[in-house]
């Protein structure tokens, strides 16, 4: 990477899974609202010449606030009545990171994993210690109750009855356990990094953890490659799914899309899992690879113009990678 400045470019995602065109308007509305706020938000820092983690961090908090994402304020249940939350963040810079796991009261996690990044030994801590972590760094603890919403409640009565019954989950969602929030960032000066948080699977038990606050798995970042993922998150962390996206493209020299393409659509499919993620090289290539019938994701590159789409038929404008970031690109 040339010493240049770069154009920066920010991805995010909000869960691969079936997006059902029943979507009410309203709804669908709301949500494009949500992705495009947390594209100018984080692209914002990128603009003013903050480093990529501060706009993952800036595109994360809106998704984790909106209670239409399975993050944060919109965090499902767990078979307990609980909202578990795990999330994870990754400087591409300098193989700093960090993760939590299992908390319940922290009102945004992603900023919880910048603190145990920045300020503590450790890469990842869980539950009570992560919580006892986020009140010695200031970070915001809210009441449990803020988490719970009628929607996801129901999700869970509705899956409690089908274990009664012994009956296969027939939402999709809670069926394939997707629902995630994601973004990856390039800075202006050539940096990469990437951040996930989510709220796990709705009817979880025993604490299950997925591979979101996984380094490697669901979210991982370095030097010339940043990914995050949203899916089965068992079948991300038996592949590694992040980390070897990365190493495909940058010891392997595999273009983006392809390696992207390879583990998200061939080799997670292979074994039974599914879901999609998004990634960003340090050339501002950009993949949004995802085997689902939809996928919440978005955009924003030199134009500054926000790109949302949601529906697998939808164009999201990475049908062509945009122009290699660089400084001597003609306006």
């Amino acid at each position: 990477m040339s010493h240049a400045a770069v154009s920066p470019v920010l991805v995010i995602h909000g869960g691969a899974g079936v997006v059902k065109r029943e979507m009410t308007p309203a709804r669908e509305k709301a949500i494009r609202a949500a992705m495009t706020l947390a594209l100018q938000n984080g692209y914002a820092k990128l603009k003013a010449g903050k480093p990529a983690l501060d706009a993952v961090t800036a595109a994360i908090t809106v998704l984790e606030d909106d209670p239409n994402f399975n993050a944060g304020k919109g965090a499902v249940f767990t078979h307990d009545g609980k909202n578990e939350m795990d999330a994870a963040i990754m400087d591409g810079n300098t193989l700093s990171a960090g993760s939590v796991a299992d908390v319940q009261r922290v009102k945004n996690p992603i900023l919880l994993a910048q603190a145990v990044m920045e300020h503590s030994p450790h890469v990842m801590l869980a539950g009570d210690g992560a919580e006892e972590f986020a009140k010695e760094q200031g970070i915001t603890l809210v009441d449990p109750s803020y988490f719970r919403t009628e929607e996801r409640w129901q999700q869970l009565q509705k899956a409690l009855k089908e274990d009664a019954a012994k009956q296969p989950h027939a939402d999709v969602d809670t069926a394939k356990h997707f629902g995630t929030v994601g973004a990856v960032a390039l800075d202006v000066e050539g940096h990469l990094a990437a951040g996930t948080s989510t709220g796990g699977m709705t009817d979880k038990r025993w604490g299950r953890i997925g591979d979101s606050p996984i380094i490697g798995a669901g979210t991982y970042a370095n030097s010339g490659c940043a990914v995050s993922g949203t899916g089965w998150g068992e079948y991300y962390i038996r592949t590694v799914a992040a980390h070897e996206i990365c190493m495909m493209v940058t010891q392997m020299r595999v273009p983006l899309k392809r390696a992207a393409a390879q583990v998200v659509n061939q080799e997670i499919p292979s074994m039974g899992g599914n879901g999609g993620a998004i990634a960003l090289d340090a050339e501002g290539h950009i993949a949004i690879p995802f085997n689902t019938d939809g996928m919440y994701r978005g955009w924003i590159g030199a134009d500054g113009v926000p790109h949302v789409a949601i529906y697998g038929d939808e164009d999201d404008g990475t049908a062509e990678p945009p122009a290699p970031a660089d400084s001597t690109a003609q306006p």
